[in-house]
């Protein structure tokens, strides 16, 4: 039975994927639940969060969003029986990858699949659902009638941000990267009530935003990376692509939040003394947060149900690539791993 798993130069931060044999997987015990993976959800891989956590392997598992049925329950296991259909995020530290055909998981990340829901679309929302609700709900306290700033909306997070904002009510403010990504936002429904267009280098984001709202800014932002210094010190790239942090200060209105997903931000004493006199915030959106949190796992499984349920009633509808078979994975993970993907990309097993 092979796996996908990941080496890390020494020398650099690059990353090399290979199929390796695994070893039978050891005997169900306790809380612990055997999985025979159905889909795999392919993510970007955190190496630097990695070495801060002191996770130090020869070989690390790649996947981690997967779906599939219950093989065999530990005896401590109360949620799942065998054949039982789940979904699920494997948490960091795991020994198995979810890119092989059996895996071991304990039952606290699992939730059951909803019958109408397939095996892809199960995989290939839960992160991004998790993430969604996570800057939404529990960052920004989201509301009916709220603005909200969704930048890069066409993207596999920004898609499902946007229609989980539009459920609860929100006036929905959303960029694009491309004349395509414009497009597609344009077809939402229902429909979001501005699309900026950053392809052509002509649009502000924040005169954009603040005459949309009649000059009082946006209750909520959610970014997708910014810019933190002078034009001559940024790659051209992101010149276009990216609002500099001024402009997420500037189109910020009272009591507003700012979720980011810059880990490395730096705000000055000028940008602090901007946010105090708006009385305004800034979180981050730390994909790992739950998983690091053992105390909040109640609230990570709540979650994760009504991702599914959402899922399974129509308020999400993800964006997913064609599903590959397993023997394709190592080639896009290289591609996922370098961000060049648009849309959600699935192995089927």
């Amino acid at each position: 039975m092979k796996g996908l798993y990941f080496q890390q130069s020494s020398t650099s931060e690059e990353i090399t994927f290979v199929f390796q044999e695994r070893e039978n997987l050891p005997v169900t015990e306790d809380n612990y639940v055997k999985l025979k993976v159905k889909a795999c959800a392919l993510s970007p891989i955190n190496t630097k969060l990695m070495a801060e956590m002191k996770m130090e392997k020869d070989f690390f598992p790649v996947g981690r969003e997967v779906a599939g049925i219950v093989l065999e329950v530990g005896s401590k296991v109360s949620f799942f029986q065998p054949d039982d259909e789940v979904v699920g995020i494997l948490p960091l530290d795991s020994e198995d990858p979810g890119l092989c055909e059996v895996v071991r998981v304990h039952e606290h990340y699992l939730v059951h699949k909803p019958e109408k829901v397939t095996w892809t679309e199960a995989a290939g929302t839960v992160r991004d659902g998790v993430r969604a609700y996570t800057a939404l709900h529990y960052l920004s306290h989201l509301s009916t009638g709220k603005s909200v700033l969704i930048m890069d909306g066409a993207s596999a997070f920004g898609t499902i941000a946007i229609q989980l904002a539009h459920h609860r009510g929100a006036k929905v403010i959303s960029t694009a990267c491309s004349l395509e990504d414009k497009q597609c936002l344009e077809r939402f429904r229902p429909s979001i009530a501005r699309v900026i267009d950053l392809s052509n280098g002509k649009a502000h984001v924040a005169e954009s935003c603040l005459e949309e709202t009649g000059g009082l800014g946006v209750d909520i932002v959610l970014d997708a990376g910014v810019r933190l210094y002078t034009k001559d010190d940024e790659p051209a790239e992101k010149l276009q692509l990216l609002p500099h942090k001024h402009d997420i200060i500037t189109l910020l209105g009272v009591g507003g939040h700012w979720v980011t997903t810059e880990e490395n931000l730096q705000l000055d004493p000028p940008d602090s003394h901007c946010l105090f006199l708006k009385g305004a915030t800034v979180a981050f959106l730390n994909d790992e947060v739950w998983n690091l949190s053992n105390v909040q796992q109640g609230k990570y499984l709540c979650i994760l149900k009504d991702v599914m349920e959402k899922l399974s009633t129509g308020v999400f509808r993800p964006q997913l690539d064609e599903p590959i078979p397993l023997y394709e994975a190592k080639v896009s993970m290289e591609v996922v791993q370098k961000n060049q993907g648009r849309k959600k990309q699935v192995v089927q097993l």
